[in-house]
């Protein structure tokens, strides 16, 4: 294998003569679209030793970029050095286009190309429009890493699980039968799945192929008559399969669905989301069938969670508050006598998580960023980075678990030092933020950029801000990121209605300092009924207190501190039957309520 960047980039420039083209797109998904993929197809990794998980790479013969988010700014720059790749940061006024940069980095009338297998059909459209319209050619059929990368990994092995009714809540069957509903609705005779997390959900089935994620790789379909799960057959035992099959769902081997719809019979018309099938997939059903594209019914049913899920998630709640109890009271005594450092905070968050019921793994990879670390939105500490932890600065933990009965996702702030005035008063811009969101009542219909500004409010008022999202939809027992709601400046249609989980989580991040983040997860709830309408709200799932000794209580006002008062009541009263003496004296002390505003108080 070559190993260093540099030789990967002339491996695919010579793959790239070969096919004659002047440019070369590789971005960070799989052929299901997904955030965090599989081993075999972290090519943009391979191809640029940047491991962030959002970035497009672009090799031309001359010249090689990456296009990044503010998430991964400072990660992207330390880990693109030597690598001969320029670094695009995406949403400042400054950066070209990515398209752009092509077109005018390369001879006119050349062929661009990509991999239509992990470009969505609507991308690929986008980009060939684009191209054309300058004069370029678009060809979207070369996997180019199937030549150049000697080593790639495999398709994954592991076994597919089922999740039980007791924990999802409605079988596979029903769930079928709503797929149907919307088939009848659409005037079509056929649902492509594609999304391992709503192939996943509809299907009642859970795997451990990606890191992180409990999906397993899989297609699916659904017709009338038929529900089909494709995956490679290693990984159905029988005993799944005859769960399947009482379900009503037949099993047949991944690699044969594009011989399925290649095969579908002339006039068949198809239900799609143009934004999660990819190209490839596409391009394989005949042109005689109907293509009805929609957002895909599974997003919206999928992101409404049921009362079985809810209740699993406030006991997965109860158990990850019990699991940071025992973390941060440890993390307390440890730092000052012991080596502690960033990759410790993983490695004992696990520990401590590892023993509650149901605990199935991480959610997603610890960001534990101590000191300027934290200003890293991303960061993930390696043997080589890791910082040691001192009574200095913040530290900022951003963890999670996956539990069969819930999906959990808290980032916590602590100071380990006396703070700062400055530190004091960041932190308390980003809980008034925090409390904004959480305490917010918006009338039916609200979508979630029309609330993203009450997080930033504070903020903005002393020209801070933050570049990331405030909040986005969260997974049952499945993807920690999860659509198509959120909370976050850009414009999304996807209203907000009960049942939704979305996280609430403003920061600020002072470059080579520190990084403040407080994040809970949040479930929209039914309010008030007036004449003006419905009106909805937020219950706050997540348990676990709030770092005290950052607040800078003349910033708070009363209604703020009665929200952290009830708040920190509601998390000691929760979890104290559920710890030991001396935790529960801990957690007594971290919610002990702060001081009444009618005796003295922030006003």
């Amino acid at each position: 294998m070559e190993n260093s960047i540099p030789q990967r980039i002339e491996l695919l420039r010579k793959a790239m003569v070969k096919k004659g083209l002047e440019a070369y797109i590789v971005p960070s998904t799989d052929p299901h679209i997904s955030e965090y993929i599989a081993s075999r197809w972290k090519s943009r990794e391979w191809i640029s030793g940047f491991n962030g998980s959002a970035g497009t790479v672009v090799v031309t013969l001359e010249d090689a970029g990456l296009w990044t988010d503010s998430r991964y700014f400072l990660q992207a720059e330390q880990q693109l050095t030597g690598s001969g790749i320029d670094l695009f940061k995406q949403g400042l006024p400054e950066t070209p286009d990515m398209l752009d940069w092509i077109v005018q980095n390369i001879p006119a009338g050349s062929a661009i190309g990509l991999d239509g297998g992990v470009f969505t059909t609507n991308e690929v459209f986008r980009i060939n429009a684009k191209v054309v319209a300058k004069g370029f050619e678009l060809i979207p059929d070369y996997d180019l890493f199937e030549e150049i990368w000697a080593d790639r990994p495999g398709l994954p092995k592991d076994e597919i699980f089922d999740l039980p009714v007791k924990f999802s809540g409605v079988s596979a069957t029903d769930k079928i039968a709503k797929m149907r509903q919307s088939l009848t609705s659409a005037e079509a005779d056929l649902l492509i799945l594609t999304a391992l997390d709503d192939v996943a959900w509809t299907f009642n089935v859970r795997g451990s192929d990606v890191e992180c994620n409990p999906v397993a790789i899989a297609y699916a379909v659904v017709s009338q008559k038929d529900a089909i799960l494709f995956v490679e057959g290693k990984k159905v035992n029988a005993d799944i399969i005859k769960t399947l099959s009482r379900e009503g769902i037949t099993v047949a081997e991944y690699a044969k669905v594009e011989e399925y719809l290649e095969n579908l019979a002339e006039g068949t018309s198809i239900l799609f989301d143009g934004n999660k099938v990819n190209y490839a997939l596409c391009s394989a059903i005949p042109t005689s069938c109907k293509m009805i594209e929609t957002t895909s019914p599974v997003a919206l049913l999928k992101a409404v969670k049921n009362e079985t899920e809810l209740s699993g998630i406030r006991n997965a709640m109860e158990k990850d508050g019990v699991a940071l109890t025992k973390f941060f009271r440890w993390l307390e005594q440890a730092v000052p006598s012991e080596n502690v450092k960033e990759t410790t905070i993983e490695e004992k968050l696990l520990e401590f998580r590892s023993e509650q019921e149901h605990y199935v793994g991480e959610s997603f990879s610890t960001i534990a960023g101590y000191a300027g670390h934290g200003a890293i939105v991303h960061y993930h500490a390696t043997p080589e980075s890791a910082s040691t932890l001192k009574n200095e600065s913040f530290v900022l933990v951003d963890s999670g678990g996956q539990y069969f009965d819930g999906t959990t996702d808290i980032t916590r702030t602590i100071a380990l030092c006396e703070p700062t005035t400055q530190m004091k008063i960041d932190y308390t811009l980003v809980l008034k933020g925090h409390i904004a969101i959480a305490t917010c009542r918006f009338p039916q219909g609200t979508r979630g950029a029309q609330i993203d500004v009450l997080a930033r409010k504070a903020l903005w008022d002393q020209g801070f801000n933050y570049l990331h999202g405030t909040g986005h939809g969260v997974g049952h027992f499945l993807n920690v990121h999860e659509g198509p709601q959120n909370i976050r400046m850009d414009e999304n249609p996807t209203k907000l209605v009960p049942g939704m989980v979305i996280s609430n989580e403003p920061g600020l991040y002072r470059t080579n300092e520190y990084g403040i983040r407080t994040e809970n997860l949040v479930v929209v709830k039914e309010d008030i009924e007036t004449p003006f309408g419905k009106f909805y709200a937020f219950e706050t799932l997540t348990l676990f207190p709030f770092d005290k000794k950052s607040m800078d209580l003349s910033l708070l006002t009363d209604k703020e501190i009665a929200w952290i008062n009830d708040y920190h009541q509601t998390v000691y009263d929760r979890l104290s039957p559920k710890l030991n003496t001396e935790e529960q004296a801990w957690m007594r002390e971290k919610t002990t309520h702060l001081p009444n505003p009618s005796q003295g108080g922030a006003k």
